[in-house]
């Protein structure tokens, strides 16, 4: 056993809190793991894990060496990027994490024609709304769509994105076009629960940003959902135009209020702070914005 792989697999347990999660992220077995950390441990002359049935916790030797142990490893992590930025093609697997929606309308046809250009590399996507600790769970760098909370990392804006109002014609035929946000009452209204203000939606009345109360019969935690029952006349949705876009610029979409709209947001790319930064993290942040472009194609209804 190399004394790396053994620290990187103790490092992996001690993080996850377990050997199989450890294990499964390492790409290797749950025997292969408890033996690495075993053979550490004789290694070291000192037990870092006390280990039951039901649950794994750091002694006092080991939370003292896993501070060390990841200082060095992330140290070792940063040499070798140093060393790979001279490197003109990039090489190894790129972890990407993305929001379902973006990342199954525009993200997965993108990665296609970047891993074309890129025969050294290969891609790993998590697509998922939740936002993922991309130290502790391994990725090289997340997409992600709106207001960004302060961190340590660092965030690269790729596009924009506007959040829109919009029905189908059908719709509006049937119940009426909304002159007022406040209209909305009256309005059969798409939730989409992934939003924290689900059921409040933002718009701007006499130049001051307002919540207007809204309701509706149907709430779903995706925004790929809300611009499906908008577009079988469902309701009103309040949607990103990444997934409306397309829609609206054919006619099969209506905007509505936009004289009141209130919300403009935008892609981002985020990665964790490194003083050099990787060639396969670079060239694909790279390739994305180029792709996008400073008018992507859904902004362009």
């Amino acid at each position: 056993m190399d004394t790396l792989d053994g620290m990187r697999t103790f490092v992996a347990v001690a993080a996850a809190g377990s050997f199989t999660a450890a294990a499964k992220k390492l790409g290797i077995s749950t025997n292969l793991a408890s033996k690495y950390v075993a053979r550490l441990e004789d290694r070291l002359g000192a037990r870092l894990m006390s280990r039951t049935t039901r649950s794994l916790s750091l002694t006092e030797v080991g939370q003292a060496y896993f501070a060390r142990c990841q200082q060095l490893l992330d140290d070792l992590d940063e040499l070798e990027s140093a060393v790979q930025h001279v490197q003109t093609a990039p090489r190894g697997t790129l972890t990407v994490s993305a929001p379902q929606t973006f990342g199954e309308m525009y993200l997965t046809d993108l990665i296609a024609a970047f891993l074309e250009e890129q025969p050294g590399l290969s891609v790993d996507l998590t697509l998922t709304d939740r936002f993922v600790d991309l130290v502790d769970e391994g990725f090289d760098v997340a997409i992600r769509i709106g207001a960004l909370e302060d961190s340590s990392l660092i965030a690269r804006r790729l596009a924009d994105n506007r959040i829109v109002a919009c029905a189908a014609p059908a719709y509006l035929e049937r119940a009426g076009m909304p002159a007022h946000p406040d209209d909305l009452k009256d309005h059969a209204c798409i939730i989409d629960t992934n939003v924290r203000s689900a059921m409040r939606w933002p718009f701007r009345v006499d130049g001051e940003r307002v919540l207007i109360n809204v309701d509706g019969r149907f709430h779903v935690n995706s925004s790929r959902a809300v611009r499906d029952l908008v577009l079988e006349g469902a309701g009103i949705g309040l949607c990103p135009a990444y997934a409306v876009g397309p829609d609206i610029a054919a006619g099969r979409l209506t905007v509505i209020l936009q004289e009141f709209q209130a919300v403009d947001v935008a892609v981002y790319a985020v990665y964790p702070h490194n003083r050099y930064l990787a060639p396969k993290v670079r060239s694909f942040l790279d390739f994305i914005a180029d792709r996008l472009g400073p008018t992507p194609v859904w902004e362009r209804f």
